[in-house]
């Protein structure tokens, strides 16, 4: 068996996405760590990406100490189910890493394939706080990691006079519930009419045509801008030119969007649900409000902007540090050792 040799079983799409996912990573870090990753799959299609992960598992099955495997609530819950079997078969401690805000819905719905998934693990990990606890309910261990982002990487701009620029990063797709921000730009525009909106993000399912059509009923064209997909390091830049960072979505476990919006200075309004309140402490290093509800994200934007309240950016920046590699390294080492 090869020394400190982990398989990583996600979608490995980060070449593809132009977005560095939390598993791109966790891998990389890992490796400067001194561990070898072998990363199953790249494969867009996602019958090809099951079977080419089976076989991955199949094939370093003596040749890895540990697979990781990234953990979803929706049609990625089988990818999980199916290569943590697989594992087991061979005998190989499996750890699923749990990404999917709605996984507590999954457990529900499909409680005998997640016992098997779950109690069979060698660990459980949790990047949030939410998850850990909503698993612990159902009696499943868990412990807690969260997802470590390079704080190195992310400068922080302090900011003098908060202005009606708004950035969103997330992909447009329903569960992220993208319309609301037209919803929150159009009543912004009767208090700031020069507020702008910069989206950013792949369309997932098709809403980027709803978004767009809901900006052209309500005239908002020379409010918006659609970037598309943006490397991190382009999105980053772009973040200057912003004031608030809004999170719109509906089902969410820890959003490392939000995680970077916290550590490069921006001030975050996020809706209220799942794991957010569990990353955000409301009032102190961020704003929480209804989900779908645009008049009180719409009010909360207008307090911050004309409190000019700079201290939420502060003490977001601090909480991100505690998400530096520098910290989490501990845990993930004591793991896999």
């Amino acid at each position: 068996m090869m020394s400190n040799t982990i398989l990583y079983i996600g979608n490995d799409l980060a070449k593809n996405s132009k977005y560095n996912s939390a598993m791109e990573t966790l891998s990389s870090l890992l490796i400067t760590e001194g561990y070898a990753i072998v990363k199953s799959s790249s494969k867009k299609n996602q019958l090809l990406r099951l079977i080419n992960m089976c076989f991955s598992v199949y094939k370093y099955s003596g040749k890895v100490d540990y697979v990781l495997i990234d953990t979803f609530s929706t049609s990625a819950f089988y990818y999980a189910f199916f290569t943590s079997q697989l594992a087991r078969l061979f005998n190989l401690k499996y750890i699923p890493i749990l990404h999917g805000g709605n996984l507590p819905h999954r457990i529900k719905r499909s409680p005998s394939l997640s016992k098997l998934l779950f109690n069979n693990s060698y660990k459980n990990i949790a990047p949030s706080n939410y998850l850990k606890s909503e698993f612990e309910k159902m009696d499943y261990k868990v412990a807690f990691i969260p997802n470590p982002i390079e704080i190195e990487q992310y400068d922080f701009k302090s900011r003098k006079k908060l202005t009606p620029k708004l950035l969103y990063v997330r992909a447009f797709a329903k569960i992220y519930n993208p319309k609301l921000a037209i919803e929150v730009l159009k009543i912004l525009k009767l208090t700031f009419p020069e507020v702008k909106l910069s989206m950013v993000g792949p369309d997932k399912d098709g809403s980027i045509k709803q978004v767009k059509a809901l900006v052209t009923s309500y005239n908002l064209e020379e409010n918006i801008e659609f970037t598309g997909v943006l490397p991190k390091e382009e999105w980053h830049k772009k973040s200057t030119e912003f004031d608030v960072f809004i999170n719109t979505t509906n089902v969410d476990n820890t959003p490392v969007s939000v995680m970077e919006a916290m550590a490069l200075g921006l001030p975050v309004i996020s809706t209220n649900v799942c794991g957010l309140p569990y990353l955000i402490n409301n009032t102190v290093d961020g704003i929480l409000v209804e989900k779908n509800n645009p008049e009180q994200m719409a009010n909360a934007i207008i307090s911050l902007i004309k409190d000019n309240n700079l201290e939420l950016a502060i003490n977001a920046r601090k909480k991100a540090e505690s998400f530096a590699w520098t910290e989490v390294r501990k845990e993930w080492i004591k793991i896999l050792s």
